[in-house]
């Protein structure tokens, strides 16, 4: 486990943290399609708080897309760099995810956030975010719509519809399993819509969400629940 400090020169207010989206927004790429859904890697980033301790733990999971066998994974835990404020979460995630990142043994593929990347109020989620620090293709997949609005996908596996902002597409709603509440999948960096649904499908073979982000939900847990034992 890697423990993280705040960076220097990191974000302390919210009018900073806006600044810095817009300066990072302009960096984002739509144009690329991204790895094919089953081939190579795609590692789940996910964090857990405990706000009245002050930490936050994160971790990566990499899975091989194709069996979805895990075959690495690493978890960093550090103060909580941000406070609570809608819109900017990623600023209060990115340090100890990106440790995770790095501790990683091997390369991470496709990132799967469980949140969002244009679906977020200043187009500018934390898979877009992240994605733009590392170069990464990312998406974003999250359990629900945030402040967009939908029409209910058809009820059998793979159906979608759009997920708007007024007549604008930001991503869409995914039906994983037949008959159960949607996901919300967005573009984060260098993914399609269309490959992002894809990639989600492939990713949920038996549940409602990714096994990306089933898995790095619960190693995320595991290390904020040992970082705060120990104390």
């Amino acid at each position: 486990m890697t423990t993280v400090s705040v960076p220097a020169g990191w974000p302390a207010t919210e009018e900073e943290a806006r600044a810095v989206q817009d300066e990072l927004r302009a960096a984002v790429v739509f144009d690329e399609p991204g790895p094919p859904p089953g081939t190579g890697r795609v590692t789940g980033v996910d964090v857990a708080y405990d706000d009245e301790l002050d930490v936050v733990a994160a971790a990566a999971v990499v899975l091989d897309a194709a069996s979805l066998d895990v075959v690495g994974e690493a978890t960093a835990v550090g103060r909580i760099s941000f406070p609570y404020v809608p819109g900017l979460l990623a600023f209060r995630e990115i340090p100890t995810v990106l440790a995770a990142l790095d501790a990683l043994p091997c390369p991470p593929g496709l990132v799967v956030c469980d949140g969002y990347g244009l679906a977020h109020p200043r187009r500018f989620g934390l898979a877009s975010h992240l994605g733009v620090l590392t170069g990464l293709p990312t998406i974003g997949v999250a359990k629900n719509p945030f402040t967009f609005t939908y029409d209910e996908p058809d009820t059998p596996r793979g159906s979608v519809s759009p997920l708007l902002a007024g007549s604008d597409e930001v991503g869409r709603a995914l039906r994983t399993r037949t008959g159960v509440k949607p996901v919300f999948v967005s573009v984060g960096h260098r993914v399609t819509l269309d490959n992002a649904c894809a990639h989600t499908l492939a990713l949920a073979p038996e549940f409602r969400l990714p096994e990306s982000t089933r898995r790095a939900d619960a190693l995320c847990r595991r290390a904020l629940k040992d970082a705060t034992t120990r104390r």
